[in-house]
């Protein structure tokens, strides 16, 4: 038997999850992919997958060669595609990984590009975890965050912030939020992604240590959506990324707090392993996803408007959930004497 065809059938398993529909997957009947996956058994000298009568469990030498082979089909599919000529229309399946919560963002974009390309389909992968796209098989992720593996090839398409956001009616209930001291006595809707009971926050100057903030949480959810949609509700701050709130702080649903105390903004790349831009089908989704990815992201950032100020929310102790907004005469007087003050300045007209 070919080894080669051994290991898309010992691929195919895996991916139907059953030697039957790995048989009709590949056109062998179901005693030949027995025979495939005991073949390449033997040359491993070891058992690849623990198989009882209704199902099968990946060992671990299995696991080891499973991204051995998944990475040997994937470059030789490359190599074939490469040697069809660089001019050859793109044509077969491309593998994206993204965060769950990018997904609005570029599943429109995966359906302009196989509008564009009906050669192309897209399977699109989206996990809150790091894909290893070498061993998994992978041609593309959008990656948040440092990037620190130089084995592959990144381009930039935007930026986010690590904000803290409530809903005005939270703010015009609660007593200003201006110094983190003052984070642990409100309510926090806390997320497993940034820490169920402290959020840390950039060093003082001179500093190298982040500073961390303790706090009892009201409650704790394992994903952004939701830990939004309660803050949204008034029930408290969260903390998420600034794409996954842009929209709500647009219409006003939320404001974004603690500006100042901030990190620095994180990349967003589009990663590809080196060499994989060669092959036409993911090149043309990179040069289709790239400049749309950048537009997205900036108009996410529009958004966010100017938020470097704290919200203008003064809490009224008397009245608590009423919103007091500065008086218009106040607001004269202080132009009046800041004009005062200029004109009374020498050489200040």
């Amino acid at each position: 038997m070919d080894r080669i065809d051994a290991m898309k059938v010992f691929i195919a398993v895996l991916d139907e999850g059953s030697l039957a529909g790995a048989g009709r997957k590949v056109g062998r009947s179901q005693a030949a992919v027995s025979r495939a996956i005991t073949f390449l058994e033997k040359h491993a000298c070891a058992e690849l997958l623990h198989r009882t009568t209704r199902s099968f469990k990946l060992s671990q030498a299995g696991e080891h060669y499973a991204a051995v082979f998944r990475r040997i089909l994937t470059e030789l599919a490359e190599v074939d595609e490469i040697a069809a000529g660089e001019q050859s229309a793109p044509r077969g399946a491309v593998t994206l990984t993204a965060p769950v919560d990018t997904g609005d963002l570029i599943q429109p974009i995966i359906d302009a590009f196989t509008d564009a390309y009906p050669a192309v389909s897209v399977r699109l992968y989206l996990l809150d975890r790091q894909v290893n796209l070498i061993a998994e098989g992978a041609d593309i992720a959008l990656r948040i965050g440092r990037l620190a593996d130089s084995r592959l090839t990144a381009i930039r398409v935007g930026e986010v912030r690590n904000v803290v956001v409530a809903a005005p009616r939270y703010l015009g209930q609660h007593a200003p939020i201006e110094k983190l001291a003052e984070l642990p006595e409100h309510q926090i809707i806390a997320t497993t992604q940034f820490g169920a009971d402290s959020w840390s926050f950039p060093p003082l100057p001179g500093s190298s240590v982040p500073r961390r903030v303790a706090f009892t949480p009201r409650s704790v959810i394992n994903h952004a959506r939701e830990a939004v949609a309660s803050a949204v509700a008034g029930h408290g701050l969260t903390r998420v990324f600034s794409h996954q709130i842009a929209e709500h702080v647009r219409q006003g649903d939320l404001e974004i707090v603690l500006t100042r105390d901030e990190f620095p903004p994180l990349p967003v790349h589009l990663i590809s392993p080196q060499g994989r831009l060669s092959v036409p089908k993911v090149r043309a989704f990179v040069d289709f996803a790239v400049p749309r990815l950048r537009s997205g992201f900036e108009r996410l950032t529009k958004d966010l408007g100017d938020t470097t100020m704290q919200p203008q929310h003064v809490f009224d102790p008397v009245s608590p959930g009423v919103i007091v907004k500065p008086r218009l005469h106040d607001a004269e007087g202080l132009m009046t004497g800041a004009a005062a003050f200029l004109t009374s300045q020498p050489g200040i007209h």
